[in-house]
């Protein structure tokens, strides 16, 4: 079975609409998660403790987009640029646009890998001095700024004592229960 003169012309058409489309909707997509934001779930409290699934998404929306793109592009310059035959523009093509779609892939799953919170052992935080955020009752419960793993941190604590504790009073950890800290006016 042969292809006809006719069709070898225009099927550049196909990849070329195919390139055209993908890109427009690649470049809307970006634009949008870069000004609108991409709906991913970040709290705006930047103290809690989470675990992330990076999870490596093959077959998204955005791999989809890319490998069109690098097919629809690889496609069309092979036929007009390079003057390739039909079967070995379409091979490349096809080559080009699982690349494309590996590496969309791979760059996904590393952005992922930066929304990760890494949790911290506040056990670090005893005896460390640190300041009062809020105020505290006695017995009372509050927050504290302290230094914890090597990172300034805001933190609940407890007051330990029957002495009120004002915000941004000196306070030292005492002792650290059910991820809160204990604190004792320095």
């Amino acid at each position: 079975m042969s292809i006809s003169v006719e069709t070898l012309d225009s099927i550049w058409k196909v990849y070329y609409y195919v390139a055209l489309f993908a890109t427009v909707f690649f470049v809307l997509k970006l634009a949008v998660f870069a000004f609108i934001g991409g709906g991913t779930e970040v709290s705006g409290d930047f103290n809690t403790e989470f675990d992330s699934d990076t999870s490596f998404d093959f077959l998204s929306f955005q791999s989809l987009l890319a490998f069109l793109m690098g097919f629809g592009w690889m496609g069309y310059a092979g036929l007009k640029q390079l003057g390739m035959a039909h079967t070995q523009a379409l091979l490349c093509a096809l080559g080009m646009g699982f690349i494309f779609m590996f590496v969309s892939a791979c760059l996904m799953f590393s952005v992922r890998k930066l929304e990760k919170n890494v949790k911290k052992d506040k056990t670090t935080a005893i005896n460390q001095i640190g300041k009062a955020y809020t105020n505290f009752a006695p017995k009372g419960q509050g927050q504290v700024e302290i230094e914890i793993c090597g990172q300034n941190t805001v933190s609940d604590a407890v007051n330990n004592t029957e002495d009120e504790i004002m915000a941004f009073d000196l306070v030292k950890v005492v002792k650290v229960e059910n991820d809160l800290l204990y604190i004792e006016k320095n």
